[in-house]
């Protein structure tokens, strides 16, 4: 990549990191653009171990040598600049040392996602990419294979979810799973029973389902607030439930995600996030 030393920021190929605290931009932007942004050079080492190509890498003098080692091999430019300069870009401090506006791979299909795996989330319809992170950092750490997004589901490689993530939405196997009941017609074909979680009536509660259960389980999330939907609710096979204590109906669906997936844990599975990728991003 070549080196570009910028002290303006008339270049055409800023544009990629231009307003990025404009949320309305970035979804513009990142999902039909073909890029996604990559912040933090740990984050960027991650993308780049799982064959992300990036189009440019934005960073402050002091990243220089940390980052360009990485990306020597790749077309495209290393823009250099001083912070205040580049928080006018950004509009916000580069403290986590680069950025990188990386090229989106293409999409694998549910079938070569799933076709190993023992244990997969489904997130149907999740709003805030907060969680969104937070759920594939749980997923790695405990050792889930894979996630499925539905397709209003927020964008898994959204800055802020890429982020929260710790860099883990680049190394956990994911892809869009058609809507209901498509999308349960196809976990289904592949041997995987649907454990939603939700409340009610009729539900059993994790404890009893972790006690003996199947050998693929597809665990369903629903979106914040409303929780999971009607088609949803009626393509699962089962319906699981978080006893809850002191009047509390149910926990964010982050930490739900990470409650169910400790008690439904493979024991002597693998995560997706190797020990070595512990280090914050």
């Amino acid at each position: 990549m070549r080196i570009t030393r910028i002290t303006d920021l008339d270049h055409v190929d800023l544009a990629d990191y231009n307003r990025l605290t404009d949320v309305a931009l970035r979804r513009v932007t990142e999902p039909e653009g073909g890029l996604y942004i990559a912040e933090s050079s740990k984050v960027i080492e991650r993308a780049l171990r799982a064959g992300h190509r990036p189009r440019s890498v934005l960073l402050t003098e002091r990243w220089l040598a940390d980052l360009e080692p990485l990306v020597t091999d790749y077309d495209g430019q290393i823009f250099v600049g001083d912070a205040a300069l580049l928080e006018t870009l950004t509009g916000y401090h580069l403290h986590r040392g680069a950025l990188a506006a990386m090229h989106r791979p293409e999409l694998p299909s549910v079938a070569d996602v799933v076709r190993d795996a023992r244990r997969v989330v489904v997130l149907e319809d999740i709003v805030d990419h907060t969680n969104v992170g937070a759920i594939f950092r749980a997923v790695a750490g405990l050792g889930a294979d894979a996630v499925l997004v539905t397709p209003r589901c927020a964008d898994p490689l959204y800055r802020r979810s890429v982020r929260v993530s710790m860099g883990t939405v680049l190394q956990v196997p994911w892809t869009r799973l058609p809507d209901w009941p498509e999308g349960a017609d196809l976990l289904h074909e592949h041997g995987f029973e649907i454990a939603a979680l939700a409340l009610s009536d009729d539900a059993v509660t994790l404890d009893a389902y972790a006690a003996a259960p199947p050998e693929r389980v597809a665990l369903l999330l629903g979106t914040e607030g409303d929780g999971l939907s009607r088609h949803a609710l009626q393509a699962c096979d089962t319906v699981v439930t978080i006893p809850m204590l002191h009047g509390v109906d149910s926990l964010n669906v982050a930490a739900a995600s990470a409650v169910a997936l400790w008690a439904l844990r493979v024991p002597g599975a693998a995560a997706p996030a190797s020990p070595g990728d512990r280090a914050g991003s």
